[in-house]
């Protein structure tokens, strides 16, 4: 199973994407600063869009799902409780494992953004798919609910996904690190030996490195793990 990008590019106007790799099996991080094109990447793997030049080759993958960082394009239901079963999920478990069973019956739109987000991304992983890319899933998150979407994606396994994210504080187990910069895909390798070459990494991270420490992964536990060893 893997996705495969033949130099595809991304233009508009001026300013241009271009993306070349191979995405396999794991969890992946595309990070890059705002406005870099993640969520066009993104769009364009999920095949929304088409690439202007290149290919984008979909090997042994049979089903996607693309969350976009803004939960509200993907209403559909009148109720939190409706949205959940469009999803073909029973609503009961996901509300309450997201705390949510007191709003199963108002309308989706009537939710914080931050609520809104949990429910979305609740009704997402509770499937599996051969394909999940996740743009921005820490958007409108507080600290614990990002704690807790972490943990969750650090424990999925099968098949490929990919987080778009410019997250600097919160991150789960990641197998793969990719960053985008000057409008180029960039491929920093496998974990461990991604975070040397992780230009975009985080200051604590860099800081971490740069003492001589090193880390297995960039997850809370394994950041703590590292500062905290002799």
């Amino acid at each position: 199973m893997k996705l495969h990008l033949n130099a595809a590019r991304a233009c508009r106007g001026n300013w241009s994407l271009v993306a070349d790799g191979t995405f396999s099996e794991g969890l992946h991080l595309v990070s890059g600063d705002v406005g870099s094109g993640k969520s066009t990447l993104a769009l364009m793997m999920a095949g929304f869009l088409s690439p202007a030049d290149g290919s984008i080759v979909r090997d042994g993958i049979s089903s996607s799902m693309i969350s976009l960082q803004f939960p509200e394009y993907h209403v559909t239901g009148a109720t939190v409780a409706e949205e959940c079963r469009s999803w073909g999920l029973d609503c009961e478990p996901v509300l309450y494992e997201i705390n949510l069973m007191d709003k199963r019956d108002v309308a989706p739109l009537t939710l914080s953004r931050g609520e809104l987000k949990r429910l979305h991304l609740a009704c997402a992983l509770a499937k599996k798919y051969d394909l999940l890319l996740l743009d921005e899933p820490f958007s409108s998150l507080d600290a614990k609910e990002k704690e807790r979407l972490c943990e969750h994606l650090s424990r999925l396994s099968g098949g490929i996904t990919i987080i778009f994210s410019h997250e600097q504080s919160c991150f789960p187990r990641v197998d793969h690190i990719w960053e985008i910069q000057q409008g180029e895909l960039f491929n920093r390798g496998k974990m461990p030996d991604a975070l040397t070459r992780w230009e975009h990494a985080p200051a604590l991270i860099k800081k971490i490195i740069a003492s001589g420490k090193s880390l297995k992964n960039i997850s809370h536990l394994d950041l703590q793990e590292a500062i905290c060893r002799t």
